[in-house]
């Protein structure tokens, strides 16, 4: 009989933030990559990470990870699922425990970015190690989906914000202009944000009402937009 080979798991991280396009200035999607540096994929890009610790637990070494390659440390810290198909990892059977991190813009401008640590938009990264496209195309749906029922939006923002900047993040999301009149008639009427009494000053704009997520209401209410359905590429 043949002994069973041993499993090695791995922990994986897709941190995404907010950043301005070069192309056209438009607020889209980002995350770090981390070249890799020995074999297998020598050379290529691929999510933060690594081995998972023997006295760690998974957040843990997700947390570790982040702050190892790229020095941030973000709030919102969630495990987002396993992958783990026989050939993934070419001579070796790895699963990998993949955490999604959202940060500020302000935060990710403090992230390093050396050679082998660079920011890639979202949705136009090159082809990675691994199978770390398909964890990105699935982070990405996920984001997507969960910002028509959650208050996922205010780890971009911060704990209050104007509707500009709520709908700012919408489309940055989901790649797509919304009418603002609509959106705010639209997001007013589901009761999940509620003015406060404060105003964002200091603009060039007139001071506008700052807004925060209901807590009193249900975080599992649809949102006024449509998500993009699951990539069609199969998860291990």
């Amino acid at each position: 009989m043949t002994a069973a080979a041993a499993v090695e798991v791995a922990v994986s991280t897709v941190i995404f933030a907010l950043r301005r396009s070069p192309a056209d200035d438009r607020m889209t999607v980002w995350l770090p990559l981390v070249r890799r540096i020995r074999e297998p994929f020598d050379g290529r890009w691929a999510l933060p990470g690594g081995p998972l610790g023997p006295n760690e637990d998974l957040a843990e070494s997700a947390a570790r990870t982040l702050a190892e390659t790229t020095l941030l440390t973000p709030q919102y810290l969630e495990q987002l699922y396993a992958f783990g198909n026989t050939d993934r990892s070419p001579g070796e059977r790895v699963v990998s425990i993949v955490y999604w991190a959202l940060v500020r813009s302000d935060e990710a401008d403090v992230a390093v970015e050396t050679e082998n640590v660079r920011w890639f938009e979202a949705d136009s990264v090159p082809e990675l190690a691994f199978d770390h496209n398909v964890i990105v195309d699935y982070a990405l749906w996920r984001l997507r989906n969960k910002l028509e029922y959650s208050h996922i939006a205010s780890a971009f923002l911060g704990d209050t914000f104007t509707l500009s900047e709520l709908r700012e993040v919408h489309e940055a999301v989901l790649q797509k202009p919304l009418d603002p009149a609509n959106f705010r008639r639209q997001v007013e009427s589901s009761g999940q944000v509620v003015p406060t009494e404060q105003l964002r000053t200091g603009g060039r704009h007139r001071p506008a009402r700052l807004y925060r997520y209901n807590t009193a209401a249900p975080d599992t209410t649809s949102g006024p937009l449509g998500a993009r359905p699951l990539p069609g590429r199969t998860q291990g």
